[in-house]
C-alpha cells in the first residue's frame, strides 16, 4: 500500500458495517487511504479538521462483500466483521487496510500478523468473539408478561446481533428480547423473525408471576448449597467476571 495516497480527510460514515464497506470500495478504487474514519454518532465536530460524510451504497458495499470472499477468504470477511464490533479506537482504518492489502494479497493477508493492521484486526476479532462467547453461557432468560422471555446484558462490544443469532438457534419458537443496555438497543425475534431496535422509549413488561416465585426459589437453592467457609471471590471472578454481575438472577 505504499503508492498509495494518504487523503487529508476525515470521513463520517453512518456507523453500519455497510457503510464501512462503502468507504473501502471508493478506497480500493482510488487508491486513497483517510486520514480517519469516524462513525457520525460518536463524531465530535472538529473546525481543523476537513471532513467528508460518507453515504452508504448498498450496492457498493455487496459487490465488497462478495469480493472479500472470493479475492480473500470466508476468514477474513469474519475478521473484518468480528473486528468491526469490537469496542476499539480507530477500528475502522485499520480493518479498510486490512481489506485494501487483502485485495493485492488475498488469503495471506492473514498470515502477515507483523503488520500493526493486520495484528489489530485479528485482536479486535477475537476480543469480540471472546466476549460473545461468554454471554453465551452467561445471559439469563426471565420470564415477562405476555409469553416473552427477556434477558439484559451490559456487553464492552457491540455483539448483540450475533448473540441473538446464537439463541435463535437454541430456541427457534421461543419468542424472546436481549436488551444491551450499554448501547441501548433490543434483539427482538417472534415467529422466525427478528429486528434490532433502539430501547428508549420501548416499555419493558413486568416479570411473570411465576417468574418471580421461581427466582425466589433459586436464591434459596443458591444460598443453601453454598459453603460460606470456602467462598473464593478471586476465583469466582476468574469464571465470571464481575461486570457481568449484575445481570444474574442470584445476584444480591
Amino acid at each position: 500500500m505504499s503508492n498509495w495516497k494518504l487523503i487529508n480527510k476525515t470521513f463520517i460514515y453512518d456507523g453500519g458495517f455497510e457503510g464501512l464497506l462503502t468507504i473501502v470500495f471508493d478506497a480500493y478504487v482510488n487508491k486513497t487511504l483517510p486520514q480517519k474514519i469516524v462513525s457520525e454518532d460518536v463524531y465530535t465536530p472538529n473546525f481543523l479538521e476537513k471532513t467528508e460524510f460518507i453515504k452508504t451504497d448498498y450496492e457498493k458495499s455487496q459487490r465488497i462483500f462478495n469480493g472479500i470472499v472470493k479475492a480473500i477468504s470466508h476468514q477474513a470477511l469474519y475478521n473484518a466483521f468480528y473486528a468491526f464490533l469490537a469496542n476499539a479506537k480507530d477500528k475502522e482504518i485499520n480493518i479498510l487496510k486490512y481489506l485494501c492489502d487483502g485485495f493485492d494479497l488475498g488469503p495471506e493477508i492473514n498470515n502477515k500478523l507483523t503488520t500493526s493492521y493486520v495484528f489489530k484486526v485479528i485482536s479486535m476479532r477475537k476480543r469480540a468473539l471472546s466476549e460473545c462467547h461468554k454471554l453465551k453461557g452467561l445471559l439469563r432468560f426471565q420470564e415477562i408478561e405476555n409469553n416473552l422471555c427477556y434477558a439484559s446484558i451490559h456487553p464492552d462490544n457491540n455483539i448483540l446481533e450475533p448473540l441473538g443469532h446464537h439463541f435463535i438457534r437454541r430456541f427457534p419458537t421461543m419468542a424472546f428480547i436481549i436488551h444491551d443496555k450499554n448501547r441501548e438497543l433490543c434483539f427482538l425475534y417472534a415467529n422466525h423473525n427478528y429486528k434490532i431496535v433502539d430501547s428508549r422509549g420501548i416499555q419493558i413488561p413486568k416479570l411473570s408471576t411465576e417468574e418471580l416465585e421461581y427466582q425466589k426459589l433459586w436464591k434459596t437453592f443458591f444460598k443453601t448449597i453454598a459453603i460460606p467457609e470456602r467462598a473464593n471471590p478471586r476465583c469466582q471472578m476468574q469464571f465470571m467476571p464481575k461486570k457481568y454481575w449484575q445481570d444474574l438472577i442470584e445476584n444480591p
